[in-house]
């Protein structure tokens, strides 16, 4: 049998129930404690996107650093006057004279001073090119998220640092022709982000397929600014090529490693998207 308490002071009355009595011998069941140990939490599509949004905040703060030297033009042969009377002309040293030549005369071997047209046109190539490292980088880093497979991860992780090469030569380029990256970064980032982790939804064949189509018109869009950027601008178009070979291998790695075409109308939605991009990034 039990009874009830009431205890009154100043607060409100607790009521406690009071056991008087055990009229049962049989022994009452013990419950096992639970286990405390800690379960491993699973990042959730709002962790991951949380991230993204935290990198694109950065994006502009952060200044790269590559991990390959950077591609140099090749500086061709020193000219020398040559001819009588006066005339000049262009004599090819031999190497070893060209070797002497090119360490006490660097301004021998500089490329021909851009006009300010020309310089402005190659800063805005050059912007679009950073922003589409930038988008690489955030493509990268969502489909390593987003993958359960460690090698398909290492893939993406391994490219997102080749593609952070680019970021870094693109940048020193800019810096050098004295113009800032796109101020639409942030914005940039974060969208490609976003699509990254929806191709990595899709399914890892999907996602490789994703990045397969992405490099094949990043390598399009790259031959394309070989063709426009000015005639003496050798700096950037060194950097332009070997971003485009490294371009080709990725795409290349991601077909041996399992990916599958990806339907006409999501390309050319790539596309679309692909030319709102650069169109922009090349006056902001």
């Amino acid at each position: 049998m039990g009874g009830d308490l009431w205890h009154r002071g100043n607060t409100l009355p607790i009521k406690v129930q009071v056991m008087t009595s055990v009229t049962s011998s049989a022994t009452l069941p013990v419950r096992a404690p639970r286990a405390t140990a800690a379960r491993p939490r699973h990042l959730t599509l709002v962790d991951l996107l949380l991230c993204g949004v935290g990198q694109a905040l950065a994006v502009n703060q952060v200044t790269p650093v590559a991990r390959r030297p950077r591609p140099q033009p090749d500086p061709g042969p020193l000219c020398v006057a040559a001819g009588a009377e006066g005339s000049s002309g262009c004599a090819v040293l031999p190497d070893t004279v060209q070797a002497d030549a090119g360490s006490s005369s660097p301004e021998a071997r500089q490329a021909p001073e851009l006009t300010q047209a020309q310089r402005r046109h190659a800063a805005g190539l050059m912007r679009v090119n950073h922003v589409g490292e930038v988008c690489a980088q955030a493509l990268y880093h969502a489909q390593a998220a987003g993958t359960a497979d460690p090698a398909l991860r290492d893939f993406f992780i391994q490219s997102a640092a080749e593609e952070g090469d680019h970021l870094a030569w693109t940048r020193q380029r800019l810096d050098e022709l004295q113009a800032p990256p796109s101020v639409l970064n942030p914005l940039w980032y974060a969208g490609a982000y976003a699509l990254g982790l929806l191709a990595a939804r899709a399914g890892d064949s999907r996602s490789l397929g994703f990045t397969v189509e992405t490099e094949r018109q990043v390598e399009e869009h790259l031959a394309g600014h070989l063709d426009r950027l000015p005639e003496p601008d050798t700096a950037s178009r060194v950097i332009v090529a070997a971003m485009k070979t490294d371009e080709a291998a990725h795409g290349q790695a991601a077909r041996r490693l399992g990916a599958v075409e990806l339907p006409f109308a999501v390309k050319r939605a790539m596309r679309l998207a692909a030319r709102v991009m650069t169109t922009t990034a090349y006056r902001i």
